[in-house]
C-alpha cells in the first residue's frame, strides 16, 4: 500500500556535517574537471574511498560494534547530497556501504558479519553484486548460474554480465540457482558471497560508450566455494535480493546524477554576462524538479528511519528522478545550441557530452522504468 509522503526536514545535528564534508571535497577535488567528476558514483578511487574512511564517512549508519559510525539514515543523506553534487568518485566503496554490508547484517552469520563489515567501513574492501546474466536482461527468477554442494562445500559454475567494477572487487554477491532450473523462477535461489580472488574466476571489463570500463563480465569455471561462503538461507536467495534492491533504491543518488553539468553550465552562463529570460526559466525548471525530488527522497529517508520499507515508495522516486536526470543533458544540449561559435567552454562541453552518452544507464540501474512500474502497479492493486 502507497503511504503518504510528508515533507521532512534535516535534523540539525545531521546537517551540520554538511560543512565539513564539503571542505574535505574541497580539498580531495581540487583541479578535477567537470568531465571527470560527472562520472561521479562510477568513478573508482580507492585511494580516495580510504581517506573518507579515515574521516569515519564509510558505512556511516552502521552499527558501531561492526567498525561503523552509528548515525542516522538522515546523516547518510547529507552525505551523499555531497558527495555526488561534488563529483566525487565514490565508486570503491559504493555498493558494498549501500547494499552489501547492510544486506550481510541483516541476513548473515555473525563470522560473516565480523569478517566483511569492518573491512567495508575501514575502505579495505570493495563488493559487486552478481545479479544479471546473459540473455535474463532484468528477469532475474531466469539465472541459470548454478552452485551445487560437493564435499568441500560448494561448485559454482555460469556468468554474471553488467557487473560493476566486477574487475575490480574483492567479493561479489551472487544470486545463484542451488536447486531446480528457470522455469521454477524465485524458487531454489540463493545468494553466496564470492570470493573473487579464488580459482577458476575470470573477469573481463566491457568498454562503454564513453571509453570507461566500470561494467564487466564475470565468469566462474567450476569454483569452489567454502561451506561459510553461503549468506542466509539455501533458497532464500528471491526475498534476499529483494531486500537488497530495496536498500539501493532508497537514496538520493537517483537525482543527482547529472548535478556536475548543472553546476557547469550554471557557471557558463554566469560568468558570461547578464542572463536572458530563457536561461531564468529553464535554471528555474532545474530547481523546481530537483527541490521536490529532493523533498520526495527526504521523506522515503525519514520512514527508512522510523524502520519502514518503503519499497514502493523508492521505486516511485527512482522513477521519476531518472526521468529527471535524462532530461538536463537534452535540455542544456539545445540552450548551448543557440549560443555563438566557439563561445562555450570545451570543459562544459565535454561534461555534456559524457552525461548525453551515459544517461539512457541512469533509468537500467537499479531496476529498468518497466520492472520499477510493475512494483509500483502491485503496490497500488493495479495488476
Amino acid at each position: 500500500m502507497l503511504q503518504q509522503l510528508n515533507l521532512t526536514r534535516i535534523p540539525p545535528e545531521d546537517e551540520a556535517l554538511r560543512s565539513p564534508v564539503r571542505a574535505f571535497l574541497a580539498e580531495k577535488l581540487t583541479d578535477v574537471p567537470p568531465a571527470k567528476r560527472a562520472r561521479s558514483w562510477m568513478g573508482f578511487d580507492a585511494n580516495f574511498t580510504k581517506a573518507l574512511a579515515e574521516k569515519g564517512w564509510v558505512g556511516l549508519t552502521l552499527p558501531k560494534e561492526y567498525g561503523g559510525g552509528g548515525r542516522s539514515p538522515f546523516a547518510r543523506f547529507v552525505l551523499i547530497e555531497e558527495l555526488l553534487a561534488a563529483g566525487a568518485p565514490v565508486a570503491a566503496h559504493w555498493i558494498a556501504e549501500r547494499q552489501s554490508a547492510p544486506l550481510i547484517l541483516r541476513y548473515g552469520s555473525e563470522a560473516q558479519k565480523r569478517r566483511l563489515v569492518p573491512a567495508i567501513c575501514s575502505g579495505d574492501t570493495c563488493f559487486c553484486i552478481g545479479m544479471s546474466e546473459p540473455d535474463v536482461g532484468s528477469d532475474l527468477a531466469s539465472v541459470r548460474t548454478r552452485a551445487e554442494r560437493v564435499p568441500d562445500g560448494w561448485q559454482l559454475r555460469g556468468t554474471k554480465i553488467w557487473t560493476t567494477y566486477g574487475h575490480k572487487a574483492h567479493f561479489m554477491v551472487a544470486l545463484v540457482r542451488t536447486s531446480g532450473g528457470p522455469q521454477d523462477r524465485t524458487a531454489g535461489l540463493s545468494q553466496f558471497l564470492v570470493d573473487l580472488s579464488l580459482p577458476g574466476i575470470t573477469a573481463r571489463p566491457i568498454r562503454d560508450l564513453a571509453g570507461d570500463e566500470h561494467f564487466s563480465e564475470v565468469h566462474f569455471d567450476d569454483v569452489v566455494l567454502p561451506d561459510d561462503a553461503l549468506l542466509g538461507s539455501e533458497g532464500g536467495g528471491w526475498e534476499q535480493v529483494n531486500a537488497e534492491l530495496a536498500f539501493e533504491r532508497s537514496g538520493p543518488e537517483r537525482i543527482h546524477s547529472s548535478t556536475v553539468l548543472v553546476d557547469a553550465w550554471l557557471e557558463y552562463v554566469r560568468t558570461r554576462g547578464e542572463l536572458t529570460e530563457a536561461e531564468r526559466l529553464l535554471a528555474g525548471r532545474l530547481l523546481a524538479e530537483l527541490s521536490t525530488l529532493r523533498n520526495m527522497s527526504l521523506s522515503i529517508t525519514a520512514m527508512l528511519a522510523r524502520g519502514e520499507k518503503p519499497v514502493i515508495e523508492a521505486s516511485i522516486v527512482k522513477d521519476l528522478g531518472t526521468g529527471f536526470e535524462q532530461s538536463i543533458p537534452a535540455l542544456i544540449g539545445d540552450h548551448l545550441a543557440g549560443e555563438p561559435e566557439n563561445s562555450v567552454p570545451n570543459t562544459l562541453l565535454q561534461t555534456l557530452e559524457y552525461v548525453a552518452s551515459m544517461c539512457p544507464s541512469f533509468s537500467l540501474r537499479g531496476g529498468t522504468r518497466e520492472i520499477l512500474r510493475g512494483i509500483i502497479a502491485r503496490g497500488l492493486g493495479l495488476r
